[in-house]
Parts: structure tokens; C-alpha cells; sequence
């Protein structure tokens, strides 16, 4: 066996280790924030090296003047208190577009009006629980009472869209917003969302709260002989399409996974589809992205993931964004694309990429 002696070290590995970044110990002592903590775990391994990978992913898609970039939320993340960094991420230019489940919204709306999740105090049956009208979501509840607050705001919102045109989640946000706004002190995301004029999209609203409320205000009217309200989704679909169409570059921000997920990348295909289908039929050779000078052409540039579903179990919620690439989603790294997953539970790990992000993007100005 060759003997390598710790003079000749040094000349030994930077001829064999020219091509390999060195990673680092982690110096709590040179740390002053959550910029520097992001920067020092990037150079370090496992799920610190992943979130520190994602901060400088999400400060490259921030910087990027031609990227529109999406939001997309899943998760009880508003019952676990996390609603305020949402708005943060709108008010601060970090979103161009939300996507979420509708149970997320909802209770993200009980919030903004004032009203209180609450601790599960843990010595008490969920049986105990319904009969008190505590609603649980893991070790957080939701007080029926809430819920029934806000199906009396939202019927108010209801109440003032046109019947003589159909509506969608992007529109029926707006107003809630709107509502907000003008009714409301302090902050919610269909608020910030208003203020910024940033759609949110809703892909599975009666999978919610405020969707049922929508569908028992459908059937009130229907009793009082006045015409229902006509509910729409694909008018969410092709308001997203042209936004994402028009853009030069996008990324999309992810917690979690699900439907939000999946609708927002699914925006890559069906333009592609759109262009084969109404431009291109006549050329077969040009079918499924393989014209990549198109206009049509539309994956992500960035994409971050914040989930901790693994791989292995076959969901949506754990597919990488390397499968995603597969159907022309991602932008692959070869050609350009930056992608960063982190997996983690996102009320650990969002607020601190979100904060680093925030505080890098403050010294850069």
C-alpha cells in the first residue's frame, strides 16, 4: 500500500480533490443570523446542507427579475400558526401567485377576522373534544364556533358577486380580501393577497370550509327561487395558464405537497398540450416538449420543496423534483434549472429559509 506522509498530503489532494467542494464544521461563534446559519449549513451535510441549499435557491429566484414565482401550500399550516409567514412572503415581493388547499385558506380566514386556535391540552378524548365542539388538528384546535363565525362574513361575500356570471377561487378570494381590507384590522393572507394583487388559487375548493359554506349559500337561494351561483375551476386554470404563459422564467416555493402541488406544475403540460393541440398538430415530431424554443415551452426554472414525505411510499407529497423533470415540469440542472428539497417538517424549517432569504435580500440592498 502506498504511504502517503502528512508533508506530501497537501500536493497529493489538491491534484486528486481539485473538482470537489470541501464542506465545513458549523462555527456558532462566526453566526449572526439566520443568513449566516443558512450560509455555514450549506457547507455541511444531511438536512442542514439541504435547507442551506434551499436558501440560496430561493435567493436566486427572488433575484431573478424575470422569474414569476409560486406559492403552493398544503398542510395545516395556518392552524399551526404559520399564517403570518405567508403574508410576510407576499408582502414582501416573494410570491407572484398562492396555491393551496381551501382547508389551509379557511382557517388561515379565522385567523385574519381575530379569532383564536387553541392548544390541545391532551387530557381530553376526541370524543370528549366533539362533544364540546373543539374540532382537532393534530395538537391544535379549532372551535366550531370559528367556523361558524365566518360562514356568516363569507355569505356577506357571497351575497355581492354578479349570479348572472360564474365565479372561481381566484375571484372569490378577491373579495374576501376585499373584505378584509376594508373590514378587518390587521393582517391575512387574502388581505396581503388583495393589497398585492396576487391571485389565489383554491384548485380543490369544496375539499373546505369555505367551500361547503359556498355550496349552502347555493342552496339558501335556491329555496328563496333566486339563481345560484355558477362555480367555475377552469377559469382558475386558464387565468394561471395565461399568467404562467406570459412570464419569462418561473419558480415555485412548495410546502408540503398535494393537489396545490400538482396543479401548479401541471401548468408546464397542458400549455404544451395547448401549443400541440391548436399550433403544431400538423407537426407530430413536435409532441411533448421537445420544442424547447417555444412559447409554450414552460417548466419550472426553480423549484423549492419544503415536505417531509419520503420517496418511498409513492406519493405526490414525496416526488422529487427529478421525477417531476420526467414530465416536463422542472427545468433539469443541465440545462439551467435550480431545484432544492428539504425534508422536514415546513414549521421548522420554512421560517428559517424564509427569514435567511429576507435578511440576505436586506444586505444586497
Amino acid at each position: 500500500m502506498t504511504q502517503i506522509h502528512a508533508k506530501d498530503f497537501q500536493k497529493y489532494s489538491s491534484e486528486s480533490f481539485d473538482n470537489l467542494e470541501p464542506i465545513e464544521s458549523l462555527d456558532l461563534s462566526k453566526i449572526n443570523d439566520f443568513d449566516e446559519l443558512a450560509k455555514s449549513m450549506s457547507l455541511t451535510a444531511v438536512g442542514g446542507r439541504q435547507l442551506g441549499e434551499a436558501v440560496d435557491v430561493t435567493e436566486a429566484m427572488m433575484l431573478d427579475k424575470d422569474c414569476f414565482k409560486v406559492l403552493t401550500l398544503s398542510g395545516a399550516m395556518t392552524m399551526a400558526k404559520m399564517g403570518l409567514l405567508i403574508c410576510d412572503m407576499i408582502d414582501n415581493n416573494m410570491v407572484d401567485a398562492v396555491i393551496s388547499t381551501g382547508a389551509l385558506m379557511s382557517h388561515g380566514f379565522v385567523e385574519s377576522v381575530g379569532l383564536k386556535h387553541y392548544k390541545n391540552p391532551g387530557n381530553l378524548s376526541d370524543e370528549k373534544l366533539s362533544q364540546m365542539k373543539l374540532n382537532r388538528v393534530y395538537d391544535t384546535l379549532e372551535p366550531e364556533q370559528n367556523l361558524d363565525y365566518i360562514e356568516n362574513i363569507v355569505d356577506k361575500v357571497f351575497d355581492q358577486l354578479d349570479p348572472s356570471k360564474p365565479t372561481c377561487s381566484y375571484k372569490i378570494g378577491e373579495a374576501l380580501g376585499k373584505y378584509l381590507n376594508e373590514n378587518i384590522e390587521g393582517r391575512g393572507i387574502f388581505k396581503s393577497a388583495f393589497l398585492k394583487k396576487i391571485p389565489v388559487y383554491i384548485p380543490a375548493f369544496t375539499d373546505s370550509e369555505m367551500g361547503l359554506d359556498f355550496g349552502l349559500f347555493n342552496r339558501k337561494r335556491k329555496m328563496a327561487n333566486k339563481p345560484m351561483i355558477d362555480y367555475n375551476p377552469f377559469l382558475d386554470l386558464d387565468h394561471y395558464a395565461d399568467l404562467i404563459f406570459q412570464a419569462k422564467k418561473t419558480g415555485v416555493f412548495t410546502i408540503g405537497g398535494g393537489v396545490p402541488r400538482n396543479w401548479a406544475q401541471q401548468v408546464a403540460p397542458y400549455l404544451d398540450f395547448i401549443r400541440f393541440h391548436f399550433i403544431d398538430h400538423e407537426d407530430p415530431a413536435k409532441y411533448f416538449l421537445t420544442d424547447k424554443t417555444s412559447p409554450y415551452y414552460k417548466p419550472f426554472s426553480y423549484a423549492v420543496r419544503i415536505c417531509p414525505e419520503p420517496v418511498h411510499w409513492g406519493g405526490l407529497s414525496g416526488c422529487t423534483y427529478s421525477e417531476s423533470i420526467s414530465w416536463g415540469k422542472i427545468v433539469p440542472k443541465s440545462e439551467g434549472g435550480r431545484y432544492a428539497e428539504v425534508l422536514c417538517d415546513a414549521t421548522i424549517a420554512w421560517p428559517i429559509v424564509v427569514k435567511a432569504v429576507m435578511q440576505r435580500l436586506a444586505k444586497k440592498k
